[in-house]
């Protein structure tokens, strides 16, 4: 199973409409860098800045961009993706980050978004969210846009209910994605899992109809060796996953 909704920032164009990033304490100097009608605008909204707070600010046509709230710098340590919270709150349209962020707080800006950006749509189809992020000037939007993918998968792997993923079903996204990169996928199922010495698995599944599995995921012969073991519950199955590098 992929899924079906694919995390992409928007391409640049004219349309985009500006998106500002503001601390408490930059408030009136971005007030006064806009028209006085803005700059009243914001004067007489109470916009504090606070994390994730937005101000929609008006144009000849209507919007002509916002305000995002960052908080005290102070706070930044105890929150994460405070840029992303602006998504859901900004009408339909391209979006482009008007100031200027150290590299970190590019990224972390870039991914927030694209995680925010994130539906379960496999029963409804739902549609792209309308707020899109051109990719911040300096941010690596390719490697940013395969990150948020890998985080899709996982949540949709984790969102579809259990009637739906079992272990034959996690198998097939686990055999899409060694297909997708290249990489080499060993299945131990029922009874092998014994001959395996593995009989923890085969003890969870048994009484199940839906066989118990591991599922060897193996991707790469180079560099320093990594393993991730984890466990996929699946109704009462454990289809345990290993990945290797």
């Amino acid at each position: 199973m992929r899924q079906a909704q694919t995390p992409r920032f928007a391409v640049p164009s004219g349309a985009a409409r500006p998106l500002w990033a503001v601390r408490p304490e930059d408030i009136d100097a971005t007030a006064s860098a806009r028209s006085a009608e803005v700059a009243a605008w914001i004067g007489a909204s109470g916009f504090a800045a606070a994390p994730g707070e937005v101000l929609l600010l008006p144009g000849p046509d209507g919007v002509s961009g916002a305000l995002c709230g960052l908080g005290n710098a102070a706070g930044d340590a105890r929150r994460r993706f405070t840029l992303g919270a602006a998504q859901s709150h900004l009408p339909g349209g391209d979006w482009y980050l008007a100031t200027e962020l150290e590299r970190d707080d590019r990224s972390e800006a870039g991914l927030g978004w694209l995680l925010a950006e994130y539906r379960f749509s496999r029963y409804s189809g739902g549609d792209r969210p309308a707020a899109r992020l051109v990719a911040p000037d300096g941010l690596d939007a390719a490697r940013t846009e395969r990150i948020a993918a890998a985080e899709y998968l996982t949540r949709d792997l984790i969102n579809t209910p259990a009637s739906d993923m079992g272990p034959d079903q996690l198998q097939a996204a686990v055999a899409a994605l060694a297909d997708e990169f290249g990489a080499s996928l060993a299945v131990t199922k029922g009874a092998a899992l014994l001959d395996a010495n593995l009989p923890l698995i085969h003890t969870v599944g048994r009484a199940s109809d839906k066989t118990p599995r591991l599922l060897d995921l193996n991707w790469g012969d180079a560099g320093a060796r990594l393993t991730l073991v984890g466990k996929g519950v699946c109704l009462e199955v454990v289809a345990g996953i290993r990945t290797s590098s």
